[in-house]
């Protein structure tokens, strides 16, 4: 079928890029394996298709889901997270740019920024990105290309307002890039909200059963796309088409996914409030949060993620961390089951000692779409080796 982009999230998410393989009729669409592609004639390409690097149909299709869903124009699916940021900053700045960027960022973004391309000539400033002010201070004393933000943040779940923070990018004449990994694009949508670029770790919500690595970008203007895609084919940091049918796979049920991980995380926030062992619990969702009512404007829920503060300290977070079984310590999130990080030794043991440091009182939870009173009794269980 055709999809427009009048349908509905979950009719989109199900149908773009997916038409039936018409020899068979195959609702599935097949996998295509094939690193090379037969010419009719010398340049006689077959709808485009040359070689793997450059196109694939399985990644094609993939791309296409995910621009009908993001509500760009152009989507790019990268072998990881990091290497669609990679390809991104290639892409359009140049040494000498500069990066102003949340000072709660992701380790291994602010690691690729600070220490990977910083030596390719690209600064990095990192600010509190709900104080516009100082936003607009940091891009105005440097030659600032990108105003790179993550909304909800990772692990702090800071919330940014997108539309306030494009108009402060686009006066200065630069770009608003938003990692849009912990919402996915079915709690909220950038690009609709102003924002340039939308990156991803495909890994996590979007493909949603952590069994596969990928990254993606999107966009929806030509010129923007057209240098992105030119990098994605002659860096070649493509997803492979098994990555890319596993991705396909996990978005076409993204939406009735994000539903239950946002309603189990709302119940496991609500539930770790009212411990007395508890200093902060940090989750869009409450009304406590700073950030409540704008993320109430911005998304359509508040997602599965949710960090906590304890009163006891490292200690007590350490503890909780390794004495819970439905619960799996382990990096990464956004897959069905529910997983625990402490960020200050794990995903952001990178930016230990520098303004983005992770208080070490913190884990962080992705909570699954197990029974939610299954999460608690396990939470509850592991409070109790607390003394």
């Amino acid at each position: 079928m055709s999809v427009s982009e009048n349908q509905g999230f979950n009719t989109r998410a199900v149908h773009a890029g997916q038409a039936f393989e018409p020899r068979t009729g195959a609702v599935v669409p097949p996998v295509h394996f094939s690193s090379t592609y037969a010419q009719d004639g010398i340049g006689g390409l077959r709808d485009g298709y040359e070689y793997g690097r450059g196109t694939n149909p399985t990644r094609d299709a993939l791309q296409e889901q995910l621009a009908a869903l993001e509500g760009g124009t152009h989507a790019y699916s990268f072998s990881s997270g990091l290497a669609a940021e990679d390809s991104l900053i290639r892409a359009l700045t140049r040494p000498g740019d500069h990066i102003v960027l949340g000072n709660d960022a992701y380790g291994g973004t602010y690691r690729l920024i600070s220490r990977v391309l910083g030596d390719w000539g690209i600064g990095n400033t990192p600010v509190d990105m709900a104080d516009l002010d100082a936003v607009r201070t940091a891009v105005a004393a440097n030659k600032t290309r990108f105003v790179w933000v993550e909304t909800p943040s990772n692990p702090l779940m800071k919330i940014t307002d997108i539309e306030a923070l494009a108009k402060v990018a686009h006066d200065a004449g630069a770009l608003l890039v938003v990692d849009n990994t912990f919402a996915s694009p079915y709690l909220q949508t950038p690009l609709a909200l102003g924002a340039d670029v939308v990156v991803h770790s495909t890994t996590k919500y979007i493909g949603g059963h952590s069994d596969v690595v990928g990254g993606a970008i999107v966009v929806k203007d030509a010129d923007l796309a057209e240098k992105i895609g030119f990098v994605q084919f002659a860096v070649g940091a493509v997803s492979g088409p098994m990555d890319a049918f596993l991705t396909t796979r996990g978005l076409k049920t993204l939406g009735v996914r994000m539903d239950r991980h946002s309603d189990n995380g709302q119940a496991v926030a609500e539930w770790l409030l009212q411990r007395p062992e508890v200093e902060a619990v940090l989750y869009p969702g409450l009304p406590s949060h700073p950030g409540h009512d704008l993320a109430k404007k911005q998304m359509k829920k508040f997602g599965g993620m949710v960090s906590v503060q304890f009163k006891g300290g490292e200690a007590a977070a350490r503890t909780v961390a390794e004495n819970t079984s439905v619960f799996t310590l382990a990096e990464s999130l956004g897959g069905i089951e529910s997983l625990m990080n402490y960020p200050s030794e794990m995903t952001h043991a990178s930016v230990k000692g520098t303004e983005l440091a992770v208080p070490v009182n913190l884990i962080r939870l992705s909570c699954g779409i197990e029974d939610v009173e299954d999460l608690i009794a396990d939470l509850e269980h592991a409070f109790t080796f607390l003394k």
